[in-house]
């Protein structure tokens, strides 16, 4: 077990409750029973959940509705009223949020206060960041915000490489704020949050991946995470798709076509153990559905049980166990097979 990952079930150990059990129980038996039928039975909440802080971004990435001012949904933040009411209704069975879906997290005027709205709940919390808003204050309000993990992008370990992918991005930031945060933390004695670097693998990069190990282990970081990258034009390729088959996503067919390598079992925990929550409250079933397009309900006009367990969730359920390629955005997941995620 790499040390990180110690110290986060650690934490999962010292702060865990019955109730938290109970339904990581209710969610693998329902789970397992409507694979065993072809018919969705939820029978706990999610013990896990992402929530956007904010649509907003600094950056112009490629492949990103963010980065590429795409979205179709309304843009802006979220307000702590809104998390705090889900948090009242749901914080007894969360085990973990992610403050990520779109846009940069601290962006949000009060970003450290959504943290510490879920913290004081003893929810484990992540977020990810280009760490370009890390200054030296913010680096000590996060480190005491109670934030259980920092993911931190570095796409790239020269300003040349980096900027290929992170538009309008500057390697040194990046480098400067993962410093800071790390002498944040060294200041208190504290473990947390864990910080990692995570470094999209794209065709540009792909011959700096052992740079940005070597870079981690210097800097001190918790660990190195390489992520293989979603692009939405594939079938005929893309300069994007990295020559190393380890980190792709896609293959290439006999007849030069190219397919994703997952394959798409009509199955997919995500579904049932975890939701995602839009800055303005909207409820949708994972982090491919960027534009909202599968809109559940919305926090505010009504319980988030209610949605959760609602007829909308239970039909998309039902869909993804009868055929999961023919729901578009299954089609380019390279997720939510696994049993636990």
């Amino acid at each position: 077990m790499e040390k990180g990952d110690y110290h986060q079930a650690k934490y999962y150990l010292q702060n865990g409750s019955i109730k938290r059990y109970l339904n990581i129980l209710k969610l693998l038996a329902g789970y397992h029973y409507s694979r065993s039928l072809k018919k969705p039975h939820q029978w706990g909440l999610p013990a896990s959940i992402s929530i956007e802080p904010t649509t907003a971004c600094n950056l112009g990435c490629p492949e990103c509705p963010s980065g590429l001012k795409q979205f179709t949904r309304p843009q802006g933040n979220l307000n702590q009223k809104t998390l705090a009411l889900l948090l009242d209704e749901i914080g007894d069975t969360l085990q973990y949020i992610t403050f990520y879906f779109q846009g940069e997290p601290f962006i949000h005027p009060n970003m450290v206060g959504l943290i510490e709205e879920a913290a004081k709940r003893k929810i484990f919390t992540a977020t990810s960041t280009n760490a370009h808003f890390i200054t030296e204050k913010m680096a000590d309000d996060i480190v005491s915000s109670g934030l259980g993990k920092l993911i931190i992008s570095i796409d790239g370990t020269t300003q040349q490489v980096y900027e290929q992918y992170r538009k309008k991005g500057k390697i040194d930031k990046v480098i400067e704020g993962t410093r800071r945060i790390l002498e944040a933390r060294k200041k208190t004695g504290s473990v947390f949050p864990l910080v990692y670097f995570q470094f999209l693998v794209v065709k540009p990069n792909e011959h700096q991946i052992a740079d940005v190990q070597k870079l981690g282990d210097e800097m001190g970081v918790d660990g190195v995470l390489f992520k293989t990258a979603q692009v939405y034009s594939y079938e005929n390729g893309n300069s994007l798709i990295p020559t190393i088959d380890k980190y792709s996503r896609y293959k290439k067919g006999p007849d030069g076509k190219w397919s994703i390598k997952n394959k798409l079992l009509n199955q997919c925990w995500k579904m049932w153990q975890s939701s995602v929550v839009t800055w303005d409250g909207r409820i949708v079933p994972c982090c491919f559905d960027k534009d909202a397009d599968h809109e559940m309900g919305q926090l505010g006009k009504q319980p988030f049980k209610d949605i959760w367990h609602g007829a909308a969730y239970r039909n998309f359920r039902q869909a993804l166990l009868k055929s999961r390629s023919e729901i578009e955005i299954c089609k380019n997941c390279s997720e939510g097979t696994t049993v636990w995620a």
